[in-house]
């Protein structure tokens, strides 16, 4: 209960404040939410029934020291499209059944926070929010104008109602529309003006006291009637089981528009201070627990307000004490006051609503959104149009599947990078399409997807990186970046084992670097590091770019001897430190050059070419980059297998290696025997007139 533990922690000598803002929120609230529930096609009081509940259970359970809980205005439409279609006309209905949409909503809300999924909250766009609201404030002004003059409420689709006000204005009540004007110029105007007085409640007390002095009533105006006194009683509703998938629907609705509102006014105006960090999951039980009290005590949904908190702060508010004040102001009007209200005309009940709900609306979002990105033009439009054609329930469920449409269709934009080495740097690699500088190596093809791969787009980004290999003719080993994936799933995985098959048809090895450990995780549960080999994973590009060129010379030199003078990778390792590993391991490699070839100038040549790609006179196939782990070991070389990497951990000390025989003359040198164990093979024998040294000893390990 953070609330409760910050009230504990409650600074006195903040109170005056406290109290202020309360007093100042509480006159901004009471008549706000007594249209709030015309809005929602309930009585009045059930209105401020909803405020002294939603606000003691934000104070108990809230993370935001500021935050305003109780009626707001897109709940409220909303709330009412869904209880106006089961409720028919019926009034007693209407309530039970928007008391029970309150209370569904608020278990939805903490289901959600103690599962922890508050996240779900981020997931609608500003600008599928912003056409939502704006639809909302649409549907809102376009209700309130046949109580501004005076006429019935049509029913109907919103183009039918438009089109049978403009029918029936001849017909509109005068004083009715005198009295509407009146108190849309006063809170419009005032606002202006002064914007911190509460012209609201002004309004409220205008129309009142115009009633009683010009006699409204009986000039034909519409009032609001009789308002009960008295505090209301927890009790649960009743409903009918055939109403429950509706609830069921329209409580989750209800959950997420008004979580919605609320964390962004929670969000901020929420303090900068350690102690003071707002909780997503806190927010969904809090809101929750708001929701579920104003249903038991008779209430409508609630949400957090925006324009209220901002008030709160402006007045001084540092603490929900200001939200127990504001609570004790409203039980006290519900208890003294609330007869009072009985004359207040409908035409400046119905004015307040529209001045509530006008400052929702943002036109300059939409060109900003057009500026910057023209898909969230298209999203916020969408949005919009869906609430004004489908209703605020439909028009939700719209927004929702927008959304995911956007997202679907936005991870299937995966595009594929070709890299090269940027010139200038030890171990840097970027997109050639960015700088043609940067270099490519001959027979390699370095690739980046640029998102992660998952189950829908895989097979997309497996056929993009073949287009990409077929680009480039001859090629022998892909490096695949996987940095940009986080997750791996099994449809990704099977295209992945695919993949590889399809190049190793082709004559060309996978390398696979850049792999988080979840998703290594994945490979090698579903046999893919099987079916590579350990040492095809790197943890950077240069060292699985050089691990394929040791393994090209390697193969290259063994499909042209035919395997007769097989080269062993474990011969004459040079020693290189790891750069920037403050770590002792160290890996051992080889250095190749151009006079290790053996003969056939193709391979000579082929050296060539990579040693000038590397920019250095001889092929150092060591590791020259970067590297935080020991490289991986290998299994023993054959010379019926080539080998996956040249790489190999360094080995223990070893014993004095032997000699290889002297050449014969015309003939080979006999091989030395095998080195002892741990040790290294013995050296190479002395050429005779016309003839080769002995091999190289084996190592023993």
């Amino acid at each position: 209960m953070p609330g409760l533990v910050a009230l504990r922690r409650f600074d006195r000598s903040a109170l005056p404040g406290d109290i202020a803002a309360g007093l100042l929120v509480a006159a901004l609230a009471i008549p706000q939410a007594l249209g709030y529930a015309a809005v929602a096609g309930v009585p009045v009081q059930v209105g401020l029934y909803s405020i002294p509940p939603a606000l003691l259970a934000y104070a108990i359970f809230g993370s935001s020291r500021v935050l305003f809980m109780g009626p707001v205005s897109t709940v409220s439409v909303l709330s009412g499209s869904v209880v106006g279609v089961l409720a028919d006309g019926d009034t007693a209905r209407a309530v039970s059944l928007t008391s029970s949409l309150s209370i569904v909503a608020g278990i939805a809300l903490i289901a959600i926070g103690l599962l922890r999924l508050g996240w779900v909250a981020q997931f609608l766009s500003e600008p599928i929010v912003t056409g939502f609201v704006t639809g909302l404030v649409v549907l809102i002004v376009a209700g309130e104008i046949p109580s501004l003059l005076g006429l019935p409420a049509p029913s109907g689709a919103l183009l039918d109602r438009l089109w049978a006000i403009a029918l029936s204005v001849g017909r509109a009540q005068p004083t009715t529309v005198l009295v509407g004007a009146a108190a849309l110029v006063l809170l419009f105007g005032g606002s202006k003006l002064a914007p911190r007085l509460p012209w609201s409640l002004l309004a409220i007390a205008g129309g009142i006291l115009a009633s009683h002095l010009l006699g409204l009533r009986a000039a034909g105006v519409a009032v609001v009637g009789t308002v009960p006194d008295g505090l209301p009683l927890p009790t649960l509703p009743r409903i009918a089981l055939a109403d429950l998938p509706n609830l069921i629907t329209g409580g989750f609705a209800l959950a997420a528009v008004g979580i919605a509102e609320g964390l962004a006014a929670a969000t901020t105006f929420a303090p900068k201070g350690k102690d003071d960090r707002l909780r997503d999951d806190a927010e969904f039980i809090a809101n929750g627990a708001g929701d579920i009290a104003s249903g038991i005590f008779g209430g409508m949904g609630v949400g957090g307000s925006l324009s209220k908190t901002a008030a709160v702060v402006r007045s001084g508010g540092s603490s929900q004490v200001f939200g127990i004040a504001a609570a004790v102001v409203a039980m006290l009007v519900l208890v003294f006051a609330a007869g009072l209200l009985t004359p207040l005309p409908k035409a400046a009940l119905s004015a307040v609503v529209v001045h509530a709900v006008w400052g929702l609306v943002h036109p300059r979002k939409f060109v900003r959104y057009r500026a910057i990105r023209r898909n969230d033009l298209f999203a916020a439009i969408a949005a919009l149009i869906g609430v004004l054609l489908a209703g605020p329930l439909n028009g939700l469920l719209i927004a929702i599947g927008q959304s995911l449409l956007g997202l679907i269709y936005r991870s299937m934009q995966v595009n594929i990078d070709e890299m090269g080495k940027v010139p200038g740097e030890k171990a840097a690699w970027g997109s050639v399409a960015n700088d043609p500088a940067r270099r490519t190596v001959q027979g390699i093809c370095v690739l980046r997807p640029d998102g992660p791969l998952f189950w829908a787009n895989s097979a997309q980004v497996v056929r993009r990186v073949n287009q990409r290999v077929e680009r480039r003719p001859g090629t022998r080993a892909v490096v695949l970046d996987l940095e940009a994936t986080n997750q791996l799933d099994t449809t990704t995985a099977e295209h992945l084992i695919e993949f590889v098959l399809d190049m190793r048809a082709r004559g060309a090895e996978i390398y696979l670097v850049r792999v988080f450990g979840n998703v290594k995780g994945v490979l090698q549960r579903a046999g893919v590091l099987d079916l590579l080999g350990e040492d095809r994973i790197w943890h950077s590009i240069s060292a699985g770019v050089k691990a394929a060129k040791s393994d090209l010379v390697e193969r290259r030199r063994y499909e042209q001897t035919g395997g007769e003078d097989y080269w062993d990778p474990y011969e004459e390792a040079a020693e290189d430190l790891l750069l920037g590993d403050e770590g002792p391991e160290r890996i051992f490699t080889r250095e190749v050059n151009t006079a290790d070839a053996g003969p056939g100038a193709g391979f000579e040549e082929f050296l060539g070419e990579l040693a000038a790609v590397d920019g250095h006179s001889s092929l150092d196939l060591g590791m020259d980059d970067p590297y935080d782990a020991p490289a991986p070991g290998g299994s023993p070389r054959t010379p019926d297998a080539v080998p996956p990497s040249l790489s190999v951990p360094l080995p223990a000390q070893s014993s004095p290696a032997g000699t290889g025989g002297p050449g014969e003359p015309n003939g080979h040198g006999e091989p030395n025997g095998h080195g002892e164990p741990n040790g290294h093979g013995g050296r190479a024998g002395q050429d005779g007139p016309g003839g080769h040294g002995g091999r190289h000893g084996k190592k023993h390990h």
